[in-house]
């Protein structure tokens, strides 16, 4: 009870102690009444996210040939053709080789990425191979035309365009001459320069390689001319034609639907086509591949080329496959590049850089047998026979051959004539391209076509896996007159070209038109040309009126020999072209060979001197060439003394053949036989002449084809114009069997 009141009493002490303590403090200051807290205001409930949209399926499921691309060279994250620069200063592909050595840089060179199209701005990063999107593109999508190094380009190309970009290599021809003129060598060619360096094409130049002399990749020496593209059947011509474009691999099954035996990539060399039976390399075999023959000619190029280093050049050269720049000096002179050598050749001379850059250039194409295996063939020929010009042991090429028979020769004038103008005119179109006569045979009309290296397989041939051929039952000649090998239109199909241009209508038309007597010159007149190897008109004879027939005068038809010997096919090898020589010696004694044809005299024995010569055991051959002499005489003398006509001279490599003897010496010479000195003033007999002149010229086997026809138009010509039959014998005319 005490402590209870204790406590109370303590706590009445310290109350009062706080109140006196307050009392002695100033008053505290007013303070603001203090607001009232806000009513908490609860939060609003969040509206629910709605639910993620479904991701839209892609527009590329699976991306189409990925694996086969993956695994494609160029896909090879291992190849030099993508690593070369990984350590470079800076790392990076430059300027000069991004296009063809990465992604970015194709797309930079094509203008996908927005910049110039045609160049390439900027050097690309290392890392990236040939991707999809290199030749996936917009700019790819629209791309038809490739420029070659040459500086030419080729326009309508297709898809095939995004491979040519970059197969085409990175010189040509033009590069070659800008280094000797930069040198200085354009005239002096054997002079050794070490500043010359090796002029390199770079590599698998494979669509420089397809386009032959139309691109230059070669080097094509003047005064040559050079096949073009090569075109293969339809469909297996282009490079995405004959290469699968993702994997690059060859379609080889479907090489084997027309090339027996092939069934793999190897068999490909063993390819040779019925329009490739000369022996190129001259070893004898003419069976071997194309890829054979090349390499032949190869190996006697290196041949031509080491003997050139040391004996004109002064420094023994070697080359080398795998290690640039190629050529090197061959400090121990065993013709191989050894460890230790490794000194750049650097006495280079413009001959041998040509020859060099060639040889080169077929050894860095590794499918040019395919691509255009006779473009290659020239090439390497030409440089062996240039090289040899200045070798004191030229290699010998007495055996090779550098083009092929007539009908595959793609070089020559009857195919290039119409280079510059791009395609051939449908006036010549039937027989000087490839796809000309079964353009005519389908549809009864010529028109223009395009340029060709020859005769192709599908000339003649309408179905390249049985390889029948177009069925001719007939053909009309230039004179009118149809005309048929009865039962064989195989030998039709020859003489649908091999009939001439021209024939005694169009003549006669001529000189009629002109108007005047037979000896007036008249500035109507112009030569009127039969046009080359005209062998089915002469064959025919006046059947064909192809060569000259005078008004009076009777003449021989068709010449037919013994069975089965009577007709082009029976008597050429339709591919060769050759005549079949050996047949011919079951019945005509010592002939073997295509030369013994002209020592045929038939009948045998026969006493009769056609031309004069007082020679009748000589072959028809020869009666034909003494009659052709002595018409060639009679129409000099005509042309000097016949009033208003000026001396003639003939040229059979020039047109137009007839050219005006400026010099009056009777002989055709360089400055005489140009165009703007042809021939102008003809009379009607002159002009008739001069035709059968040139009929038989054309046709160098009149004398078998028909000789006796063909000596009967020569021996009227000579009197034509007014020259000496004295000794001479017209053969007679042969009446036509009885139908």
């Amino acid at each position: 009870m005490k402590s209870k009141y204790f406590f109370v009493g303590a706590l009445a002490l310290l109350f009062a102690l706080a109140l006196a303590a307050c009392s002695s403090q100033p008053p505290a200051p007013t303070q603001a009444p203090v607001a009232d807290a806000p009513t908490q205001v609860p939060c609003p409930t969040a509206v629910p996210c709605p639910d993620c949209p479904a991701c839209p399926e892609p527009v590329v499921q699976n991306v189409p040939f990925q694996d086969q691309w993956a695994n494609s060279p160029h896909n090879d994250t291992t190849a030099e053709a993508f690593n070369h620069w990984n350590e470079a200063d800076p790392k990076e592909v430059p300027t000069s080789c991004a296009k063809c050595h990465s992604t970015p840089g194709y797309q930079d060179f094509l203008g996908a990425d927005g910049s110039q199209a045609g160049v390439v701005d900027a050097a690309a990063p290392i890392g990236t191979t040939i991707q999809c999107v290199a030749c996936h593109n917009s700019a790819s999508a629209t791309l038809t035309s490739v420029t070659f190094p040459s500086g030419v380009e080729i326009s309508n190309l297709g898809s095939a365009a995004r491979c040519m970009v970059c197969h085409q290599g990175r010189a040509s021809k033009v590069q070659v001459d800008e280094a000797l003129t930069n040198a200085g060598l354009t005239e002096d060619l054997d002079t050794p320069n070490a500043d010359l360096g090796f002029t390199n094409i770079h590599y698998f130049a494979a669509a420089a390689t397809l386009y032959g002399g139309e691109t230059m990749g070669g080097y094509q020496y003047e005064g040559k001319s050079y096949d073009s593209k090569n075109q293969h059947v339809a469909g297996y011509d282009t490079c995405i034609g004959c290469h699968d474009q993702h994997t690059l691999q060859l379609k080889v099954e479907q090489c084997g639907t027309c090339h027996e035996g092939v069934t793999s990539v190897d068999d490909l060399k063993n390819i040779r086509m019925a329009g490739s039976l000369v022996d190129y390399n001259g070893n004898g075999d003419t069976t071997e591949g194309m890829s054979f023959e090349i390499k032949g000619l190869q190996d006697m190029l290196m041949q031509a080329i080491q003997a050139y280093g040391s004996e004109v050049s002064g420094t023994p050269i070697a080359y080398s496959i795998d290690a640039y720049p190629y050529f090197f000096v061959d400090d121990n002179t065993n013709g191989t590049v050894d460890d230790g050598e490794t000194t750049g050749y650097n006495a280079f001379t413009g001959r041998l850089l040509k020859a060099a850059y060639n040889y080169q250039m077929s050894i860095k194409d590794p499918g040019a047998f395919a691509h255009n295996g006779k473009y290659v063939i020239e090439l390497l020929y030409d440089s062996i026979d240039d090289l040899n010009t200045k070798l004191s042991a030229p290699v010998d090429l007495s055996s090779a051959h550098r083009i092929d028979a007539g009908h595959f020769a793609g070089s020559e004038e009857a195919f290039r004539h119409w280079d510059a103008e791009g395609e051939v005119p449908s006036s010549c179109s039937k027989c000087h391209s490839a796809s000309g006569l079964p353009f005519l045979l389908a549809n009864g009309v010529a028109i223009n076509q395009p340029l060709s290296n020859g005769l192709a397989c599908a000339t003649c041939h309408s179905d390249l896996t049985t390889f029948t051929r177009y069925e001719v039952l007939d053909v009309t000649f230039p004179s009118g007159a149809t005309l048929a090998f009865e039962g064989n239109p195989d030998a039709n199909l020859c003489i649908s070209c091999h009939q001439g241009r021209e024939s005694t209508v169009s003549v006669n038309a001529a000189i009629t038109k002109a108007d005047v007597g037979d000896n007036v010159v008249s500035d109507a007149l112009s030569f009127r040309n039969p046009h080359y190897f005209a062998a089915g008109a002469t064959l025919f004879g006046t059947d064909a009126k192809g060569a000259y027939e005078f008004a009076g005068k009777e003449y021989n038809g068709q010449f037919k020999h013994v069975e089965a010997f009577d007709s082009c096919v029976e008597c050429h090898n339709v591919h060769e072209l050759t005549v079949q020589a050996d047949k011919c010696g079951a019945c005509h004694a010592n002939v073997s060979t295509e030369a013994d044809l002209q020592t045929i005299r038939n009948p045998a024995g026969d006493p009769t001197d056609y031309n004069g010569n007082g020679d009748v055991k000589e072959g028809i051959a020869g009666e034909v060439a003494g009659m052709q002499a002595a018409l060639y005489t009679a129409i000099q003398d005509y042309a000097t003394n016949t009033e208003g006509v000026d001396p003639i001279v003939y040229s059979g490599a020039s047109y137009p053949y007839f050219f005006k003897d400026t010099n009056g010496n009777g002989t055709a010479d360089a400055d005489e036989t140009v165009s703007s000195n042809g021939y102008a003033t003809w009379t009607p007999n002159l002009l008739r002449a001069a035709y059968n002149y040139q009929w038989v010229t054309k046709d160098p086997g009149a004398f078998a084809h028909n000789g006796m026809y063909i000596m009967q138009v020569l021996y009227d010509s000579i009197g034509a114009v007014g020259g000496s039959t004295t000794g001479m014998t017209r053969p007679e005319v042969i009446a036509a069997p009885a139908q």
